[in-house]
């Protein structure tokens, strides 16, 4: 193993994102299971326990998964090709993780006589996964399979870097968009649920720990010395 070629450390940045993203995990698998019925992707009688596949799913992918790849040039204490290859499978579960999120979205739909495509969370959402497996693909084709030239390779590596971290941050946005409506569908007739009761607190704050959670991911990476954030993609 090439140690020469990891960080020598994991700063207070990298540290905070790693916290932020088990309390964004543990909060909305607490407001799915606890507050809201548990999870399923099929359910005869309770269609919205297949819906809350949903943002557990599209949590841990397009932003846990996609944001740990991210940092996992900075974190991963291992050679420049392990990491390289850790990058490229935490973001392929992630977008498999997404979607599957997606699926379970419009099977919920089409159960629960719900319309889809509607709003705008739906619309960021579907561009923002679409975009996601495009890029990952097109990397994919660039880096390890079949590999373009190494000067190709160079020129591409900080538009791949800066695409990536765009859709991360449209991940983000589109959560905090998705977090949004389904807490005013919920304090809607007929759930009617109270603005500030418990269930409310906690998706608010499930939501901010995600806004957060974004933020260290971005500035765990702008603030990364060049070598790293671009050779060890080579």
């Amino acid at each position: 193993m090439d140690m020469s070629k990891h960080p020598s450390k994991v700063d207070a940045r990298t540290v905070a994102a790693h916290v932020l993203a088990v309390a964004a995990t543990v909060l909305v698998l607490v407001w799915c299971v606890h507050f809201r019925g548990g999870l399923a992707l099929h359910s005869q009688n309770n269609k919205q326990l297949i819906f809350n596949v949903h943002p557990v799913l599209m949590l841990l992918g397009p932003i846990v998964l996609a944001g740990e790849a991210i940092l996992c040039y900075r974190t991963f204490p291992l050679s420049r090709a392990a990491r390289k290859k850790a990058h490229l499978a935490l973001h392929a579960a992630g977008l498999a993780a997404g979607g599957l999120g997606v699926y379970a979205v419009f099977k919920f739909h089409g159960e629960a006589g719900i319309p889809n495509l509607y709003s705008l969370h739906s619309w960021v959402g579907l561009a923002t996964i679409a975009l996601y497996a495009l890029h990952w693909s097109a990397a994919f084709l660039a880096f390890f399979f079949p590999g373009a030239s190494p000067a190709t390779r160079r020129r591409a590596i900080p538009w791949h870097a800066v695409v990536g971290l765009l859709l991360f941050a449209l991940a983000v946005a589109t959560a905090q968009l998705g977090f949004l409506e389904k807490l005013t569908f919920l304090q809607a007739p007929p759930l009617r649920l109270p603005k500030y009761g418990a269930e409310a607190l906690l998706v608010n704050v499930a939501a901010v720990v995600v806004l957060l959670f974004g933020v260290a991911v971005v500035l765990a990476t702008v603030t990364i010395d060049d070598a790293t954030r671009y050779n060890t993609i080579i």
